[in-house]
């Protein structure tokens, strides 16, 4: 299992993955598409991803808007695991 990541390493992870910012005990990322279907069509790309690494993130979509958090609740805050899902979506978004 991965531990959760203090704060004196978070900036150094942070940097892997730039579009994301830390909110409370998570790591968010927002993505704007042009319509919903496309928004949808991410969100699905974001599942098979999700899927695959069986950690999955909280996603709320508001029409053309995808808001993702990541965190791993079990440990109790941000892990590695967390961090690694983020660049795989990240890959998605390129």
């Amino acid at each position: 299992m991965s531990e959760v990541i203090g704060e004196n390493e978070m900036d150094v992870w942070m940097k892997r993955v730039p579009e994301w910012e830390v909110e409370s005990e998570s790591i968010i990322r927002v993505v704007e598409y042009d319509d919903f279907m496309d928004a949808i069509d991410f969100v699905n790309g974001v599942a098979e991803i999700a899927e695959e690494a069986q950690h999955y993130p909280e996603i709320n979509v508001q029409g053309s808007l995808v808001t993702l958090r990541l965190t791993s609740e079990d440990q109790g805050g941000v892990t590695s695991l967390d961090f690694e899902l983020a660049g795989r979506i990240d890959h998605l978004l390129d």
